[in-house]
């Protein structure tokens, strides 16, 4: 818990500098709440990802699959969780039930001292609880339809780590968010997440496929999460809707219908009065 409020103060700190040594964007929390929460956007940005970024964490969920049939896999959950119980050097105190909060603490926290991410408040909060909407549901339904042991024995609910779900899923909110200013905010956010994770092997709650599998669920419910709520989003948009009601008119065409202007005035010639309309064509 000190590390975390440790690298929380750091990054506070470093943020507050960089606001302070120009002058010329002066800030406080009273103009960035109002810039977050009432201005919101007509439209949000589509995520452009690559195809292979969902590689590596299809993979992950893959493996934690696998490994409910491959021998060799289930065997290196055991060696794990043998030399995990030989050279205990995790503290006893389950910590990582406040890491797995962190990244998604520090995106809202770093917002307060002027950090701003790619979406708004109100935005940013929605897909959060799409993505944990997404993840809950899916690792409450694996959870009991594999009712796999815990290293422990505590339970049959093992498969998939959802301490360590959370986490990814938060790291990756981060990630989306925050690195477009750097990308040490995404970083910071994994190493949290990865903490978490070493800490559910080590306190014997998981093995380390539920693990794996956990990270993997939680990278793909934020990514998921991402792609969809523009679709959303965008379907109540006025703008958005006036912009797919005209698609099909030609561009020359709406520009002229812009630019037309209409003019009436009165007149008087040879004693009688009159108007005067004229409109461009």
């Amino acid at each position: 818990m000190k590390t975390l409020i440790f690298l929380f103060l750091s990054l506070l700190v470093l943020n507050v500098h960089a606001q302070t040594a120009d002058t010329t964007k002066k800030r406080n929390i009273a103009d960035t709440l109002k810039k977050d929460l009432f201005t919101a956007p007509d439209t949000v940005r589509h995520l452009h990802t690559k195809t292979l970024a969902l590689i590596p964490p299809a993979v992950m969920v893959g493996y934690g699959i696998t490994s409910f049939y491959a021998k060799p896999l289930r065997q290196l959950d055991h060696s794990i969780y043998n030399q995990a119980s030989k050279h205990d050097f995790i503290p006893s105190s389950h910590t990582e039930n406040f890491f797995q909060y962190a990244p998604v603490v520090l995106v809202y926290g770093l917002n307060l001292v002027g950090v701003h991410g790619k979406n708004t408040f109100v935005d940013r909060t929605l897909i959060y609880v799409l993505s944990q909407g997404m993840l809950e549901l899916t690792v409450f339904s694996l959870k009991h339809a594999t009712h796999r042991l815990r290293p422990n024995g505590s339970d049959r609910y093992s498969f998939p780590s959802g301490h360590t779900a959370n986490a990814f899923a938060g790291a990756e909110f981060m990630s989306q968010e925050l690195s477009g200013n750097s990308v040490a905010y995404g970083i910071v956010g994994y190493a949290f997440a990865t903490t978490t994770g070493v800490f559910r092997i080590y306190h014997q709650d998981h093995w380390f496929s539920d693990v794996i599998a956990g990270a993997g669920f939680g990278i793909l419910s934020t990514k998921g999460a991402y792609l969809l709520y523009p679709y959303i989003r965008n379907a109540f948009s006025k703008e958005h809707k006036d912009k797919e009601k005209n698609k099909d008119i030609p561009v020359e065409l709406r520009q002229n219908k812009q630019s037309k202007s209409k003019i009436l005035l009165p007149s008087y010639q040879n004693g009688a009065l009159g108007l005067q309309f004229a409109m461009e064509l």
